[in-house]
């Protein structure tokens, strides 16, 4: 039997959350993530925040790393002041989430992140964030869909090669592209929608969330990734 390549996944952090009788602080995570990891052809682990110091050991016992959607990354991260629209900060997922993404790129584990993930991704390679934009979230707690269209040439557009419908929710955005990353998709008003890192260990980050669909072609590009022995 062929060994399934086992995928971390980064965890919510909340202060209370509520299942059967219980009332108390959890770290979770929608069960779209570990599903789509499964039906990719991957096993599925929850990597909740913890010291950041520990974060390379925790990548190098994966195959691959998921940095899940969440809450908007503190604008202090890259620099800039707070838009009175940007979210509570989320101090222990920043500093977690960064050390994950910092932990892989070193270590050349393949890596993708999801809405937050691909926007930490950016701040952790020195880029910035549009704190706000219109339109892309519909409506409050709900899902919406909307038009990406692949760059041709690049591996996004590769595994996905037509434009494409997505399951999206978010208001935050990529502005100024990190060091090395190229976007390799967009939404058809110009927002960058995916990013990758040409020439080196698979690594792409998407704004929408395909765990929220039934496209599995971006996890299923990354279960193959980390199924072979350097990555690509």
């Amino acid at each position: 039997m062929v060994s399934r390549p086992l995928i971390g996944i980064s965890t919510y952090l909340e202060n209370k959350a509520s299942w059967g009788i219980w009332e108390m602080p959890a770290a979770l995570l929608p069960v779209g993530y570990p599903r789509l990891v499964q039906e990719s052809g991957g096993l599925a682990a929850m990597t909740p925040p913890d010291d950041p110091k520990h974060a390379p050991s925790v990548v190098a016992r994966l195959d691959g790393v998921i940095v899940a959607g969440g809450p908007d990354v503190d604008p202090g991260r890259y620099g800039a002041e707070r838009d009175p629209r940007t979210g509570p900060a989320a101090g222990k997922r920043d500093t977690w989430e960064l050390a994950l993404i910092r932990a892989a790129l070193t270590s050349g584990t393949p890596l993708l992140g999801i809405c937050r993930g691909m926007q930490l991704l950016n701040v952790a390679l020195g880029g910035t964030l549009t704190q706000h934009i219109e339109g892309h979230v519909k409506e409050t707690g709900t899902f919406g869909t909307h038009t990406v269209t692949p760059l041709p040439g690049t591996r996004y557009g590769d595994l996905v090669p037509e434009p494409t419908e997505v399951p999206t929710y978010h208001h935050q955005a990529v502005d100024r592209l990190g060091r090395g990353l190229v976007a390799s998709a967009h939404a058809d008003d110009g927002t960058v929608e995916a990013v990758e890192l040409p020439g080196m260990s698979w690594v792409m980050g998407v704004q929408w969330h395909p765990e929220m669909g039934e496209d599995a072609r971006v996890t299923e590009g990354l279960v193959r990734a980390a199924s072979t022995p350097h990555g690509f």
